[in-house]
């Protein structure tokens, strides 16, 4: 008899995650591989940030907090949400998690019954329909092909809800494909939305100050305030602020969302790290230049692997409006064969191929739920993506 739960077995383990772990194993082998899979930036966390948070400990600020978050990072919170965002919340609407994925996995706890439905644009990141199958919700998958950059029409979304529909789960940029919606487009989305009371959004804003080519962000709820009462505001300090490993996410919503966030919270990890929100607070209200400066770094390197992978034969890549992945699609891979004899039928074929042949770690579309693509983070070196894209061309070269 097995002691796992019918529930447990709904779901799989992050293939971003699984990749990270089997990259590792693999250098402590002595393998040469380059990882391309890793969804964090890499450069340092800024100095004055790990300085607040130093101070924090010396300071004794060792013990619990407040379930959701200290009283100062939500005010930090609240002011980035009113400078940034031109939304207005007060403490008692916004919520501190161990990371955006806990606030979001709250969220879905809180919320959804059995058979409750969430509508989730492919590709997506891969935690979006496993959570909600954890939570015993249904995912109602919208694809958004290629050819309108990823991107879901007012016209998918008005067909995708049902009255079982609780949840609309919005990503831009998008993890994986970068792809992120104008003003226009998200009051397209949100006209629809005011057709259907019953659905409420999740606005995953984590890539927010990743964006490129004067792309100017807009939130969903800054663009139709009708929608504010339905919206979960959600966002954090991993990316733009290289503070993955600190875990802090956070999101604004109406009051009664958010008791319900901090009551799963309060059963599960309870407050996050008091020195991660010590260190928040410093990010949110600290200097912000450095941002801009990274971001064009990122657009550099988006520059150079859009330009590389769209040489390689068989591989057609998009240039995305923000965070800092690609999406490239493989078809023209499809139906080939390696030189050991082995014959690429699915994305995951090709990036197994990529990295038992070449040694690059790359992630397939088969887990953002969109084939035959993988996904690149291009969050490394400028020397690591050169040789990366070098040892790709050469792999689909090789292929007859």
């Amino acid at each position: 008899m097995s002691f796992t739960s019918t529930r447990l077995g709904k779901i799989k383990p992050s293939a971003t995650v699984a990749l990270t772990g089997l990259t590792a194993e693999l250098k402590a082998a002595g393998r040469d591989v380059i990882s391309l899979g890793a969804g964090e930036p890499d450069f340092d966390t800024p100095d004055n940030v790990k300085a607040a948070a130093i101070a924090a400990i010396e300071r004794g600020e060792t013990k619990y907090t407040a379930v959701d978050g200290t009283a100062e990072l939500k005010a930090a919170i609240a002011a980035k949400f009113k400078r940034e965002n031109g939304l207005d919340y007060t403490a008692n609407q916004i919520t501190v998690g161990a990371g955006g994925k806990q606030v979001l996995f709250n969220a879905m706890a809180a919320t959804l019954d059995p058979g409750d439905e969430v509508v989730i644009p492919a590709p997506y990141w891969v935690s979006y329909p496993d959570i909600v199958l954890l939570m015993e919700g249904k995912p109602v998958i919208v694809p958004c092909p290629e050819n309108r950059r990823y991107k879901m029409s007012p016209e998918d979304l008005d067909a995708a809800i049902t009255p079982k529909t609780k949840w609309l789960i919005l990503n831009s940029p998008s993890n994986p494909t970068g792809a992120a919606y104008d003003r226009d487009e998200l009051k397209a989305l949100a006209d629809v939305l005011l057709d259907h009371p019953q659905v409420w959004v999740i606005s995953d804003d984590i890539y927010e100050h990743i964006v490129y080519d004067g792309f100017e962000f807009f939130t969903l709820a800054q663009v139709e305030p009708k929608l504010y009462d339905r919206t979960l505001t959600l966002n954090g300090v991993s990316k733009a602020y290289a503070m993955t490993g600190w875990r802090i996410g956070f999101a604004g919503a109406p009051e009664a969302l958010i008791k319900g966030i901090a009551k799963v919270q309060s059963q599960s990890t309870t407050n996050p790290c008091t020195i991660s929100q010590a260190a928040a607070v410093e990010a949110l209200n600290g200097p912000q230049d450095f941002i801009g400066e990274r971001t064009e770094v990122f657009r550099k390197r988006r520059d150079l692997v859009v330009d590389r992978l769209n040489q390689a034969e068989g591989l057609g890549c998009q240039n995305p409006d923000g965070a800092f992945y690609v999406y490239p699609s493989c078809a023209g891979v499809i139906g080939k064969t390696t030189p050991d004899g082995e014959k690429i039928e699915t994305d995951t074929d090709f990036v197994t191929y990529l990295l038992e042949a070449k040694g690059v770690a790359v992630v397939q579309g088969e887990a953002f739920g969109a084939s035959p693509c993988f996904r690149i983070s291009y969050a490394t070196s400028t020397e690591a993506l050169e040789e990366a894209c070098r040892r790709i061309t050469d792999a689909c070269a090789a292929l007859a």
